[in-house]
């Protein structure tokens, strides 16, 4: 790999983000299936996109059906996907974008990997907080059922663990709080991180 060199480009990260009207930034939202990611994700991203903001939405499902494809469940698996996508959120960060990631990512170290990755100043951790049962009662996508049968193997909450983020710049609790209120929250809480600099 010594022969690799890190291409510079005439276009800055701070080009991108005067013309854009917003600075870029990393939105990691985390948590168990069910608890509210995409949907609160999903939201966020509609109300940035009617300020005319520049932000794109990154799914663990879908990402799973496109470029992680090839990855499965296990420990490693995890990482790996988790770590493709923080360089991918990276390049979005990097050209202005405020990148929305939604991903159950429950692992702690794979967490502080994106962090480190894409930079502490350009990460903003959301715990979408939410109990097992909770999930579980909502069940949107049918997998704890199948889960708790052993028809699905290293689900997170049954066979696998989650682990609770250590130090999360927000906390979404979706039993207490509606998608209205989770939406205005997150917005409210990145409002100064994505303002421009003087």
């Amino acid at each position: 790999m010594s022969h690799l060199i890190q291409q510079a480009f005439t276009i800055t990260q701070t080009d991108y983000e005067k013309r854009n009207g917003n600075r870029g930034l990393v939105i990691w939202l985390t948590g168990l299936s069910g608890s509210g990611k995409s949907t609160i994700a999903n939201e966020l991203n509609t109300r940035l996109f009617h300020q005319n903001r520049y932000s794109v939405l990154l799914d663990g499902d879908n990402t799973r059906l496109g470029i992680n494809h090839d990855l499965g469940f296990t420990d490693s698996d995890r990482t790996e996907n988790n770590r493709r996508v923080a360089e991918i959120a990276k390049l979005f960060m990097e050209s202005g974008n405020i990148a929305i990631c939604s991903f159950i990512s429950p692992f702690q170290k794979d967490r502080d990997l994106s962090k480190q990755i894409i930079g502490e100043e350009n990460y903003f951790e959301v715990f979408v907080d939410c109990s097992l049962t909770t999930c579980e009662n909502r069940d949107v996508k049918g997998m704890y059922k199948q889960a708790r049968k052993g028809e699905l193997e290293s689900f997170t909450g049954i066979s696998s663990p989650y682990e609770t983020p250590a130090n999360p710049q927000l906390i979404l609790p979706t039993e207490q709080l509606n998608l209205q209120q989770c939406a205005e929250l997150l917005l409210n809480s990145i409002t100064e991180r994505i303002k421009l600099r003087n």
